[in-house]
């Protein structure tokens, strides 16, 4: 089976889940707490960094956008970073969009600073990075809803691997009860679409310890 080394609230694992999940791929979960710097680990990926996928056959695969496009490339049934070259284009921009600025710009601000800090031991969470992320985070809802106003999906007619990636960046931030939906009812009804999908279970299924979601996390209807 393949397995999968993670953390709860990592987006780019929660990319690679909603993949499996979607191509309905058994798999197992490990949670790998990568700040212990364990020497297993790090023989599997020198980084030390999560996701980290082996496969059935034991083909080992590190980051997050790695392991989606080799999914895409080994299973069926559709492709989910598009068909053609401007789609393709298209797709693996709004990607780096969230992988990157929206990674910069309201996880490490968040999730970051109110997760990981206490995992860390890194003390209390900057409250002038919190007020920067909830700044932050009304810029790509906006965003979205422009993407949404023009299309049926982020990218296109079709759901791909963008709209995988957008949701579960939100979805990290969502646990924390954090993403301001009231203010921005188109994104709200696009998550909804995603959120509603049965790859996204698992991850309304979860529950870190010490930090229980909101009650609306897991709720279809929010």
């Amino acid at each position: 089976m393949i397995l999968l080394y993670h953390l709860w609230l990592s987006p780019g694992c929660r990319k690679v889940r909603l993949v499996l999940a979607e191509k309905k791929l058994d798999f197992e979960m490990q949670i790998e707490k990568v700040w212990q710097r364990s020497s297993e680990f790090l023989a599997l990926n020198p980084a030390g960094e999560v996701p980290v996928l082996i496969d059935e056959d034991g083909s080992k695969v590190c980051g997050s956008q790695v392991i989606c496009e080799y999914l895409d490339e080994m299973y069926g049934p559709a492709p989910m970073i598009g068909t053609g070259a401007v789609e393709r284009a298209e797709v693996r921009r709004l990607i780096q969009w969230f992988d990157g600025k929206f990674q910069a710009e309201v996880i490490a601000n968040l999730v970051d600073e109110k997760i990981m800090k206490r995992f860390l031991g890194l003390g209390e969470p900057n409250s002038n990075a919190i007020r920067a992320g909830g700044r932050n985070i009304h810029v790509h809802l906006s965003y979205i809803e422009w993407l949404i106003d023009r299309r049926t999906w982020l990218a296109g007619e079709d759901m791909t691997l963008a709209d995988l990636t957008a949701a579960a960046h939100l979805s990290c931030v969502d646990y924390l009860g954090d993403v301001p939906w009231e203010d921005h009812p188109a994104a709200k009804d696009w998550y909804a679409r995603i959120k509603s999908r049965p790859s996204f279970r698992g991850l309304l299924a979860d529950h870190i310890p010490g930090a229980p979601p909101p009650k609306h996390y897991a709720d279809l209807d929010f």
